[in-house]
């Protein structure tokens, strides 16, 4: 069985969006200089993570720094910059992949962080780089059903263990290029967060109106990319081929009822240049209406989609239409569609 699932929002707008970026700079250079022994032995050159993921560098946390602290800092930009009363704030959504523990959620540090109060509905949802677009989507719909009158929705990201951890396994005596291979999109992880404010429209005009979007599923790829940690485990070509053959079928499915083919901006969730073209040519995409982070922040997760929008936000003018779109582990594929 098969085809999207489509939502439709008649009330939800996105009042603020921001972004808490690290000032500790990772260079893809400071990682070959890690990896030296290891590109060595396997006879691999440097400037792999340069010239085939398009990746220079990523951020990460600095002493003190924290993932969740940083969520928190973006998500009281994003209240301040929408001016609304956070007792009125009815849910917060973290969508984070990164996390400490297994319990309690990330989301109740979070919750007590921004002083929310206690009737303010709070949990994670985890979906791997999706979770912050499934966020939105979640919020739109409480709002629209008149069940919540403000949501926040978060993601914060911390690459540092994994980085690290991959680091020192690769460059053990008996990793093979296979090995190697198989987790060099490790390498490509950032850190960063990020966070939104979503309310009713009818109240607030100067919102960029939700409109909906598809979602779709191929969960028979969900052994092709597999994380922790320890380490992430990635059958590139696998991923690649499965997440374009979704992508396509999400999108062609969808002409029926969304006019995609001409938004002035397409948000992509950031993995390299490799998946960006792939997209490019798969949907057939205009490659300037397509801003990229990745090649500065890295593969940020589910906070690549909302960093990349921050940073594009001051070039958009009223009335813009804007499709966020990505492809999760798993796989999964969402687009939602803004209207500026």
């Amino acid at each position: 069985m098969s085809g999207n699932a489509t939502s439709r929002h008649r009330n939800a707008a996105l009042l603020a969006l921001a972004s808490t970026t690290p000032d500790r700079v990772t260079t893809s250079a400071d990682i070959d200089r890690r990896l030296a022994p290891a590109l060595k032995r396997l006879r691999l050159p440097r400037g792999l993570l340069q010239r085939v993921a398009g990746v220079h560098e990523r951020r990460n946390w600095a002493d003190g720094q924290t993932f969740d602290g940083a969520a928190i800092a973006a998500a009281e930009k994003a209240l301040a910059e929408s001016g609304i009363d956070r007792r009125e704030v009815g849910l917060l959504v973290n969508t984070s992949v990164t996390r400490k523990h297994l319990e309690p959620s990330v989301a109740v540090r979070i919750h007590h962080g921004l002083g929310l109060p206690s009737s303010a509905v709070n949990f994670d949802i985890a979906n791997a780089c999706l979770g912050f677009v499934n966020g939105m989507n979640l919020a739109a719909q409480l709002i629209d059903a008149g069940q919540i009158k403000y949501a926040v929705v978060v993601a914060g990201e911390d690459a540092d263990d994994i980085q690290n951890n991959t680091i020192e396994r690769l460059i053990g005596d008996d990793i093979t290029r296979a090995d190697f291979m198989q987790e060099f999109a490790s390498l490509t992880l950032g850190s960063g967060a990020a966070a939104a404010v979503v309310g009713p429209a009818d109240a607030h005009p100067e919102g960029h109106r939700i409109l909906g979007g598809v979602t779709r599923a191929a969960t028979q790829f969900h052994d092709v990319c597999v994380g922790s940690v320890e380490g992430m485990y990635t059958d590139t070509r696998a991923l690649l081929e499965g997440g374009m053959e979704l992508v396509l079928a999400a999108w062609t499915e969808a002409r029926h009822e969304w006019d995609w083919a001409a938004m002035d901006r397409y948000i992509l969730h950031q993995v390299s240049d490799v998946h960006t073209k792939a997209i490019v040519k798969a949907a057939g995409l205009d490659r300037s209406r397509i801003p990229t982070t990745y090649g500065r922040y890295g593969n940020v997760g589910p906070a690549s989609i909302p960093i990349t929008l921050a940073h594009e936000a001051s070039s958009l003018e009223p009335g813009d239409r804007l499709l966020l779109m990505g492809v999760g582990s798993g796989l999964n594929t969402a687009m939602m569609e803004i209207a500026w």
